[in-house]
């Protein structure tokens, strides 16, 4: 059962088991995706790393997973929580066999108050070694089968839940509640605010979203000499970016993402709302020659019906773009609950949400039309 890539995650529980599973699987040839934690020193939320390597997973930037904490109970759990996962918590080597033979596990979870780094590699070794018994009448492909069903009625029944339920229900989506944010959000809305102070807010909040966004990036170990002697330290692994602005509003983000990520490449999505279907017209398509090849972003400062976003992440997609995130200021429940609809593998980002659209689909209480109040129009 080889692997490609390998995506590893641990709190401080976990963590003793980490770099010795990270050696076994570098003398292996296999790649290492390594999400923290960076040391055991305090204490950090096992959540937290479950997702980056279940997002890793999902996303196709890794072929399977590791997670580590103290028993391996609770990123066992966490992980069985996201769609597409089969994560099985091993003790023993048996257990390491078995759970790919017979459960074509694509992560497995280990406790490092409960073995040593010398067990864990063992297991790590019988899970990889032992293939799925994928054979035409085996019943542990009928069973697996069986849960990848549960998988997709449990997707389709969230969706479902999203039309009613409040926000905290809808899926992928990430709601900023950082003090700056929330107070530069609050200047944005204000009807006082002029076009030059607005443009400047938008710039700024988009700098300080892009930090959270590019969180799930994965790092790679490197050795970097400073005055003093030799640094053990990470960089980012070589993780192309892409940003994609609707016109003509989400230019306004741009400066601010580039400001933090000036190697990113930067294309162009020209759509305008009918006025009368309130349905979205393209205009206008230009994105770098590699976009596939990128985890790309699309930038729209309001997310009212979703519709826009809606049609341009179905752009990209029909481009070949797999890997793609939402970024907004504003989203209305609508507009999230079109997006998780139409492309629930889509996260997104936005630093408020609001409740309701008016008759013109406009979001209330918003901040008006973004467009008209960036360029001085309205």
């Amino acid at each position: 059962m080889f692997k490609v890539i390998i995506a590893i995650g641990a709190d401080h529980g976990g963590f003793i088991l980490k770099q010795p599973i990270i050696d076994f699987l570098k003398k292996r040839n296999i790649e290492v995706m390594d999400f923290g934690t960076f040391d055991d020193q305090s204490s950090v939320d096992y959540p937290d790393y479950v997702q980056k390597v279940c997002k890793a997973i999902i996303k196709k930037d890794a072929d399977t997973g590791i997670l580590l904490c103290g028993t391996g109970i609770g990123v066992s759990i966490a992980a069985n929580k996201y769609p597409g996962i089969r994560a099985a918590l091993c003790t023993n080597v048996d257990m390491g066999r078995l759970s790919g033979q017979h459960n074509n596990a694509n992560v497995i979870t280990l406790g490092g108050r409960l073995m040593d780094a010398e067990t864990a590699v063992s297991i790590v070794s019988a899970w990889l070694d032992t293939p799925f018994d994928n054979s035409e009448h085996s019943r542990h492909k009928r069973r697996v089968g069986m849960i990848d069903e549960l998988d997709k009625r449990y997707i389709n029944q969230e969706i479902k839940q999203t039309k009613t339920g409040g926000c905290q229900t809808m899926q992928r989506v990430f709601e900023f509640d950082h003090p700056l944010i929330q107070h530069k959000i609050s200047l944005l809305r204000d009807k006082n605010t002029g076009t030059k102070e607005f443009r400047e807010l938008v710039s700024e909040i988009a700098m300080l979203m892009a930090y959270e966004v590019t969180r799930d990036l994965p790092l790679m170990d490197v050795d970097v000499e400073t005055p003093m002697g030799i640094a053990h330290s990470k960089v980012i692994a070589g993780k192309k970016l892409g940003f994609v602005p609707i016109l003509r509003a989400g230019l306004g983000m741009v400066d601010g993402m580039l400001r933090l990520l000036p190697m990113a490449k930067v294309g162009h999505i020209g759509l305008y709302r009918d006025p009368q279907t309130l349905e979205p017209v393209e205009y206008y398509c230009k994105l770098p020659v590699d976009a596939n090849e990128r985890d790309m972003v699309v930038l729209d400062p309001m997310l009212a019906t979703g519709g826009s976003a809606s049609a341009a992440i179905g752009f990209l997609k029909d481009r070949g773009i797999s890997s793609i995130k939402l970024v907004c200021l504003i989203a209305a429940k609508a507009g999230i609950e079109r997006i998780n609809k139409d492309h629930p593998d889509v996260d997104i980002y936005c630093a408020a949400i609001d409740e309701v659209l008016n008759d013109h689909a406009y979001i209330v209480p918003g901040l008006g039309d973004a467009g008209d109040r960036l360029f001085g129009t309205k």
